[in-house]
């Protein structure tokens, strides 16, 4: 099982960019069930609040919700993830808070990786970070 960062979310319904299509052809394997993928419900609020400062909340919402029946079950971010993601956050360089969060909930869910475009993913040694390029990518796609 794979977690998927807001970033992952937002490229693949998003413009051109580099990460675009490989975030596509993500999203589209765990539709076909090829990949089996989750995130948290901050995840998907993140991605609601990102899309809306460029389309209209109604489009927003509804891709939102989209998103959160694909990821079923989400992950529920408990105090222990929330207390050892701060511990995370206290030591590392760059990692923001949310993100510290997410790699201590992803940890204690047992997932293989955490998919992401924010390279300050890479500082968490406890979890091994993916960036949705397309070499990333097929390293998740490929059979194994």
């Amino acid at each position: 099982m794979i977690v998927l960062d807001t970033t992952v979310l937002v490229y693949a319904k998003g413009a051109g960019h580099l990460y675009r299509e490989p975030c596509r052809e993500l999203i589209a394997a765990v539709a076909e069930g090829r990949v089996e993928a989750t995130s948290t419900v901050e995840v998907i609020q993140e991605f609601a609040h990102v899309r809306a400062r460029r389309r209209d909340r109604a489009d927003a919402a509804a891709l939102a919700s989209d998103f959160a029946e694909l990821l079923s079950p989400l992950i529920e971010v408990r105090r222990d993830d929330l207390d050892r993601g701060l511990a995370l956050y206290a030591s590392a360089g760059s990692l923001g808070a949310f993100d510290s969060v997410l790699v201590a909930a992803a940890v204690s869910r047992g997932a293989e990786a955490l998919v992401s475009a924010d390279t300050a993913f890479s500082e968490a040694a406890a979890i091994r970070h993916v960036l949705p390029d397309p070499d990333g990518v097929a390293g998740l796609l490929a059979p194994g």
